[in-house]
């Protein structure tokens, strides 16, 4: 992603409601998860660092970023050192050293998004998980996703039978930000018709930002519930190494 990316997520993360409220439904998962205490945990793309306080509460956390200006960022805004590091090819670790990789909108940066999950698999121990989050349904395409470097959208589908091929278990997989998907849609079709630039990312006024975080505090609530979201603009997966190779 471009540097200027990187510096609005840096003053957004921590508030911002899509950031905040993706942080609310990890957290709570993992907390249901079956889970060595003081476990390792690798977050791959970790960006400006903004999952690494709430992974902390679970075990270990290494985390690996590409860009250097993202690791500068961390590094001078909250004391933590990344690794150098990128997907699929350049994970500095030894094989089989972790109990959980997250990456949370990384894989649809990728262009060989299945060498990666292959990657990731690798380095994960026997039974180790793999949560990921993507963004959903290629007509959903945006001005966002240009600006944030991204190489696809994924359908649910189509990202579950990508990991069954190589190898891994479906735990638990949902769209998710389904109840504002109607919204967001309509807000996307508007721009695109009307040729507007303006990032989606921006923070919204407190009172909006307050109520589109309830929002997502109640999906996670149902999600915890049990309820699966046929749709949404979002797709979470909880997958497990199967310890089986790829199929192809």
């Amino acid at each position: 992603m471009d540097t200027e990316v990187y510096l609005r997520m840096a003053m957004l993360e921590e508030k911002h409601w899509w950031f905040e409220g993706r942080r609310i439904i990890i957290e709570t998962l993992l907390k249901h998860l079956d889970f060595p205490a003081n476990g390792k945990i690798l977050e791959v793309g970790s960006g400006t660092g903004g999952n690494f306080l709430m992974l902390s509460k679970f075990g270990k956390v290494d985390a690996i970023e590409p860009d250097a200006s993202a690791r500068a960022l961390v590094s001078n805004r909250c004391g933590v050192e990344l690794t150098e590091g990128s997907l699929p090819d350049q994970i500095p670790f030894p094989p089989h050293s972790f109990d959980l990789i997250v990456a949370l909108d990384v894989l649809e940066h990728i262009k060989d998004d299945q060498e990666s999950l292959v990657s990731i698999k690798r380095f994960l121990k026997p039974d180790g998980y793999l949560l990921l989050t993507v963004p959903a349904y290629q007509f959903l395409w945006s001005e966002h996703d240009e600006q944030h470097h991204h190489e696809r959208r994924y359908c649910l589908a189509e990202l579950t039978g990508l990991l069954e091929k190589v190898g891994y278990t479906i735990h638990r997989k949902s769209y998710f930000n389904t109840l504002l998907l109607p919204l967001i849609l309509l807000m996307r079709f508007t721009k695109r018709l009307l040729n507007r630039k303006t990032p989606d990312d921006k923070m919204p006024a407190g009172p909006i930002n307050k109520l589109l975080l309830g929002v997502l505090k109640l999906e996670n609530y149902l999600l915890r519930k049990g309820i699966y979201f046929p749709v949404g603009v979002s797709i979470l997966v909880l997958a497990q190494n199967s310890g089986l190779e790829s199929s192809e």
